[in-house]
């Protein structure tokens, strides 16, 4: 009792002194002329300045970028010369990035300047006429970079050298080679890649260009029988493409042998449009204004028998059709190569645009401030805020574990063997989906009213590259395709009794994996239980797509429709596989690392990785692989893990190798950007 009475009268003393103290200042104010006291403003801090760097971040850049680190960066240096590349100063720094002020017209126009700059400084010497996977690297290396500046740079070299000049390399003979690549490579003729319609897209074999032979003038001609069947989204064709590669389906002798690919010249060497060929715009888009997309109609053009691309299939000057490959789904499916290039490269590019979102975002988290947590204590970086962190560090997670399933991509597609066309395939249409929907994600990432200005990069490029989910194939039926494949191999196993082999579905052959029934934080971020969990869903999404489409089959329904009705089914289980592929190309890469404090920072974000992914995706739960306990268990570590990941934030998105220009104001000193010194500028 003493010593609680005693408490209770230090309290009313303490109390006491403050309410003297209080009035002693009012009284003191009251009898003084009023002052005016310099308030302390904010200012921006470097977060170099503060945050530590603990790792290797050259050593990271190796892993992330995988190949021709010093040929990046020459290109970067090439691109921040020149004012072609619209360098302006902000608080204090040169960032380069297309003028989206300008015109439609003038971005196109801005589009083949820049192209005709790269080309006089040898860029693309090599890219068609190139022997060995080194020069493919190289090309690939320098698209990366071009993407990174501006999608509608990239799109329009990726039309003329991979879609045009894919398509005569991969579909032409010796005959189209030496005739058309060192010019394509030099810009002499300007490609462009005529497959989609306006009546049809993904569904590349209902297209309806019509192209018959003439074998008295040794001839075919190409009609547009209908406006549904005019050419749509064709880039270059609008202004700047000279020639294009038509697909059409080919009649011989009233015969429909498939889709065909011809070449056809659409402009003279002045700019005019040829004879019988129609070209209108297809007009301003909400990105990609730099790309001159337009619609071709034919109205029965002739052209020489030898400009059909005749790897896969020819006619003879007397109008014989010939082909080695007798199958019409084998040789459809021959004609299709030069979109897995396509699917490469979106997957490769989205992957560096959420580099470039989340380098910004996350510099910007770590220099702005918000309230504060104690009375007249300092504002809070945004990045300390535990939702915060939880907004941006799983996507950090993500992206470098898809750089690491880019990075696998690349390699098994340059030295590529009719053996993996089918890995290829398949890998290059589930990350394709998966990647480029990601990347929207980080494109939404947190930056306030700053991410709405234009010269901080977010709201442009989610114009720009928002088309990523449709073009090269719709993300929603890449997936079905991809889970087509693998049921196709489901199948296959069990008719041959044998194991599984390919498309890393060898881990079916292994007994189903246990989950234990309490997920410790060490099970959690063990290897095994992580490559257990992802393998658990995919096998059992496997059979279960398998058993549905059999049981529709069995009630009467075609193989097709079974497919069709069995979507939701169809897409978990690609999802799986994307997941769980990825995961694999991380553990490959992590592996491989010496112990020390990359591979620490590897494993966390790993880590990360594997149960954000379990998180977000609801199969878990909804197919008992795990319980709601579990469920919580994974929530739980996932947020200690952003509280790990946080010192290294930084760190992380400085490895990704992308210059200080290529960012934008908000990532760098945002006041000196907007204050009224740059206004008088």
């Amino acid at each position: 009792m003493a010593s609680s009475s005693s408490s209770l009268t230090d309290q009313v003393s303490w109390r006491a002194s403050v309410l003297t103290r209080h009035l002693n200042q009012l009284s003191i104010s009251s009898s003084s002329s009023p002052s005016l006291e310099s308030s302390i403003c904010l200012e921006y801090s470097s977060p170099e300045l503060s945050e530590k760097i603990n790792f290797d971040i050259r050593e990271m850049r190796k892993l992330m970028d995988d190949h021709n680190l010093e040929d990046r960066d020459w290109l970067f240096g090439l691109m921040i010369q020149s004012k072609l590349f619209c360098p302006r100063n902000s608080g204090g720094r040169v960032f380069v990035s297309p003028d989206y002020n300008q015109s439609m017209e003038q971005q196109r126009e801005m589009t083949m300047k820049r192209i005709e700059y790269l080309l006089d400084r040898g860029v693309f010497n090599g890219w068609l006429t190139g022997k060995g996977v080194e020069d493919e690297m190289r090309k690939f290396a320098f698209l990366d970079v071009v993407g990174i500046f501006d999608h509608s740079l990239a799109i329009k070299l990726g039309v003329h050298f991979f879609l045009w000049g894919g398509a005569i390399q991969f579909f032409g003979t010796k005959r189209h080679h030496d005739k058309w690549l060192k010019d394509t490579e030099n810009y002499v003729v300007k490609g462009c890649f005529a497959m989609t319609e306006l009546g049809h897209g993904s569904n590349v074999r209902g297209i309806e260009t019509i192209t018959t032979y003439d074998s008295n003038t040794g001839e075919f001609i190409i009609n547009t029988p209908c406006e549904s069947a005019q050419k749509y989204w064709i880039g270059g064709a609008a202004n700047h493409a000279t020639h294009t590669v038509v697909f059409s389906q080919l009649y011989i002798n009233g015969v429909n042998q498939g889709v065909h690919a011809f070449i056809v010249q659409i402009r003279d060497a002045d700019g005019n449009v040829c004879p019988n060929i129609r070209i209108a715009d297809c007009g301003h888009k909400i990105g990609l204004n730099g790309v001159d997309n337009g619609r071709l109609w034919f109205d029965n053009v002739r052209i020489p028998r030898e400009n059909l691309l005749n790897s896969v299939a020819d006619v003879s000057p007397d109008g014989q059709y010939l082909s080695a490959i007798k199958d019409p789904d084998q040789r459809f499916a021959a004609f299709l190569a030069p979109l897995t290039s396509g699917r490469v490269t979106i997957a490769v590019s989205s992957i560096y645009t959420s580099k470039i979102g989340l380098a910004i975002a996350i510099r910007y988290s770590l220099t702005r401030r918000a309230f504060s947590v104690s009375p007249n204590g300092p504002e809070v970086l945004l990045l300390d805020y535990p939702s915060h962190q939880r907004r941006l560090l799983p996507l950090l997670a993500k992206t470098c574990a898809m750089s690491f399933g880019v990075n696998y991509l690349k390699r098994i597609y340059l030295k590529r063997t009719p053996e993996a066309n089918k890995t290829i395939h398949v890998l290059s249409s589930a990350f394709k989906a998966a990647f480029t929907w990601h990347n929207m994600r980080t494109l939404q990432a947190t930056c306030g009213g700053q991410g709405l200005k234009t010269e901080n990069r977010m709201g442009p490029m989610k114009g720009e590259f928002d088309v990523q989910s449709t073009f090269e194939g719709d993300n929603h039926v890449l997936m079905q395709q991809v889970s087509k494949a693998l049921i196709a191999e489901y199948i296959a196993a069990q008719k041959r009794k044998k194991p599984f082999k390919g498309l890393g579905l060898e881990h079916m052959n292994d007994p189903c994996p246990v989950v234990p029934a309490q997920l410790t934080s060490s099970i959690l971020r063990s290897t095994k239980f992580q490559t257990d969990i992802f393998c658990l869903r995919e096998r059992d999404l496997l059979t279960r797509f398998a058993a549905e489409v059999s049981r529709l089959q069995a009630q009467g329904e075609s193989k097709e429709y079974a497919f069709i009705l069995s979507y939701q089914l169809a897409e978990d289980l690609a999802r799986a596989f994307t997941e769980r592929a990825v995961l694999q190309t991380f553990l490959e890469a992590e592996v491989a690392m010496t112990a020390g404090s990359l591979k620490n920072v590897l494993g966390l974000l790993r880590s990360m990785y594997a149960l954000i992914s379990i998180e977000e995706d609801l199969s878990f739960l909804r197919y008992g692989y795990l319980s709601t306990e579990h469920d919580a268990a994974v929530r739980k570590e996932v947020t200690k893990l952003c509280s790990e990941l946080r010192p290294h934030a930084l760190s992380v998105v400085k490895s990704y190798g992308i210059p200080d220009a290529f960012l934008s104001p908000i990532a760098f000193d945002w006041v000196a950007a907007n204050s009224w010194s740059s206004v008088q500028q």
